[in-house]
Order: structure tokens, then sequence, then C-alpha cells
């Protein structure tokens, strides 16, 4: 059996990891279940799966996850700390699902004891991907993409040479806003772009999608997970989302991964690797798909896609401040201090400002560099949201 751990179990990947796992018992031993506030929840899916180890992120939830789990023999515990001790347990595949830069420390202390990490978590390899790609290699771990984009990119590589490579372009739906008129867009609001026309994903990743910054994370971590050049990595507009991915190769060739609109898929084909397994997602039928159309981002309605390409150029510690401003300039937006064209702006200012500074200079960036990178942007994102873009 094959020994899996989950860390981001309640959310929106972490739950359909549970279904896909729950499909087939004798093939899976559950050892650790991480979630967030959603305890009762939580607790149902160790009531289920029967994992060594049930963990609250929220120190303040621990009682009513242990008072839920009491007489089933399931160990509970709270707080960070021991978010990353459960992705230390033994396991043979840990699906890292959290949702932010909160997934970092748990997915690197997942890959120092060894196991193959299925990355669910972009802003792992944004922040902090030379990082993660040398404890990889330092520990025999195996990443494992799960977004749609890189494991289709994953999947149209096997068997091909890297160094054929000429260009990836990933797709992208253009989100709830992508026929709105551009001067909408001022006044959008979080439950507006909240609505995606065509993933059923979480909330965060969903207005992430809407303005691009979903795409932009993405197109760092297709740069970091594939070894590309920054001008190596194309965006096109795909509203049908049927194609999630295609690879260029030298020879003029594109090889275009395709599939329905489920996550289902991605993680399906990571829990099973190197096997390829029935899953229960929707067959495409081409004849009545009919067409698909294509389109070139327009960046002045998505701005986060040429703050990307700043962010892979300056390297360094530019990608943990961006992930981390642009996290903090979401927040501020859904508690409706900024407007939707503002989450960009309090971005740039950041990365301005931090690059002025010379504070995202550094060659080979360690753990405490990337952490407090983090913090220090999402220190000044907050004060920008609080002040300067408002009396502006």
């Amino acid at each position: 059996m094959k020994r899996v751990s989950i860390l981001g179990a309640t959310g929106s990947i972490g739950c359909q990891t549970v279904e896909l796992i729950e499909a087939a018992p004798e093939r899976f031993e559950v050892v650790a279940l991480t979630g967030g506030r959603n305890v009762a929840l939580l607790a149902e899916q160790a009531k289920r799966l029967r994992p060594r180890l049930a963990v609250t992120c929220h120190d303040d939830c621990r009682a009513e996850l242990a008072e839920r789990l009491s007489g089933n023999g399931i160990e509970v515990a709270s707080g960070d700390a021991a978010v990353a001790e459960a992705a230390q347990m033994q396991a043979d595949w840990v699906m890292s699902a959290i949702v932010g830069a909160a997934g970092l420390v748990p997915g690197l202390a997942a890959i120092r004891q060894g196991a193959t990490l299925a990355l669910a978590n972009k802003e792992t390899m944004v922040a902090a991907g030379p990082l993660v790609l040398e404890a990889a290699r330092a520990h025999s771990a195996t990443l494992l993409p799960v977004d749609s984009e890189h494991s289709a990119v994953f999947q149209a590589l096997v068997g091909e040479d890297r160094a054929a490579v000429e260009r990836v372009i990933l797709t992208a739906s253009g989100g709830a806003f992508r026929d709105w008129p551009l001067e909408r867009l001022a006044a959008a609001t979080p439950e507006q772009a909240a609505t995606h026309p065509n993933w059923s994903m979480g909330q965060r990743i969903t207005i992430d999608s809407a303005s691009m910054f979903n795409k932009a994370l993405e197109v760092i971590e297709a740069r970091e997970l594939f070894g590309l050049a920054p001008d190596q990595v194309e965006v096109v507009i795909h509203p049908e989302s049927l194609i999630h991915a295609l690879v260029g190769f030298n020879d003029g060739a594109l090889m275009a991964h395709m599939g329905a609109p489920d996550m289902r898929h991605a993680i399906g084909y990571a829990l099973n690797w190197p096997e390829r397994r029935g899953l229960p997602v929707a067959r495409l039928d081409l004849a009545a798909t009919g067409s698909m159309t294509f389109r070139a981002p327009d960046e002045a309605r998505y701005p986060a896609l040429r703050l990307a390409r700043r962010v892979m150029e300056e390297g360094g510690l530019a990608g943990a401040a961006f992930n981390a401003a642009k996290e903090a300039a979401l927040d501020a937006f859904l508690d409706r201090r900024i407007g939707f064209l503002q989450m960009a702006q309090v971005v740039e200012q950041v990365l301005d400002t931090m690059s002025r500074a010379g504070a995202l200079r550094v060659d080979i960036p360690g753990l405490d560099a990337v952490l407090g990178a983090d913090a220090e942007a999402r220190e000044r994102a907050a004060r920008i949201s609080r002040t300067d873009l408002q009396t502006t």
C-alpha cells in the first residue's frame, strides 16, 4: 500500500484527493491529514480515512478537533509546527495543497524525508524554487506538479528530450472578467471575482484567476519546475479550458494536453504516477465541442503577467516578495480596503520599494531569507493598502 499524507485536506484540492483515495482504499494507507478552521470536515475525513495524525493549523481549533475525534484512536495536534511535523512523518506520497506561502515550510519538510511531493501549492516554487529543487536533489525526493497546466507540461514531456523544448504555452481561461469592458473592472466586487466560468476552485484562487495573478504565479512556477528561460514561457487565453498547456519543440511541433476542466485528472495522475489508472472524469467529445478559441492576453487588463516577467528577470527574493505582496493585496481586496485593479498596484509598489532598497538581491536564497522577504513584503503591502492607495 502507498502511504500518503494530505496537507490542506479540507480545501478544494484536498477534498478531491480524499475522494480519489476513498475510491481505492485497498491501495492507500493515510498517515496524516492537516486542515484549517473547517474542523468538522477535517474530523469527518479523519474518521473515514483513519490517519495516525490529524492537525489543524489553528491552536484555537484544537479542542474542538480533539472532541470530535475522541475515542477514535487518532492523535490530534495544532499549530504551524505540528503541520510541519505531520509533513515529516514517513510517507511515500504527500499532497501539498495548503493555500499560499504557508505551504512552503511543510512542503520542504516532506521533501527532506524523501517523499514524493505532489505540488498543488504553486507558491512554494514561486517563493523558493531553487531552494526546493536543491532540497529535492539532496534528499532524493520527487516533485510532481498538480496544477493542471504544469501536470499537462509534465505529461507532454514524458519520453521527450528536454533539450529539444523550445517553448511552453500555459492556457488561461481569462477568469470571471475576461469579457468585461476594461472600465468596469475598477468597481468589481469580491463576490463577482469569486465566480469562475469553468473551474470549481476555492475563493482565493478563483479571484487570482480573475486578476490573472494565478497565471502569473504559474508562469514563474513553470520556469522553475522545468528549467526554462523566462522568454520560453508563454500565456494564451483559451476560454473553453480544454487544452491545459502545450509544449513546443525545436522542430516546430506542438504537443497539447487536453481534458475536461476537472482537477481530479491532475491529482489522479500524480497519485497514481508512474502508472496511469482509470479516473472518474468526463471524456471529451470533440465533435460536440465543435471549436476552440485562443487570444493573446491584454496586459492592460492583466498587469500581473507583466509583473511576473519582472520577477523572473530580477531573480533573488523577487518571487517571495511578489507572492507575499499578492496575498496581502488579496486580503485587502477581500476586506474591501482596495479595489480589484489596485491589487496589482500594491504588488508593483512593494517590488519597487524593496528593489530600490536592495532587499531582493541574493544569489542563492536560503529559507530564512525567503521568510524574511515574505514578512517584509506583507508588511509593506498592508501599509500601502491602508494609506498610499487611498490618497491617490
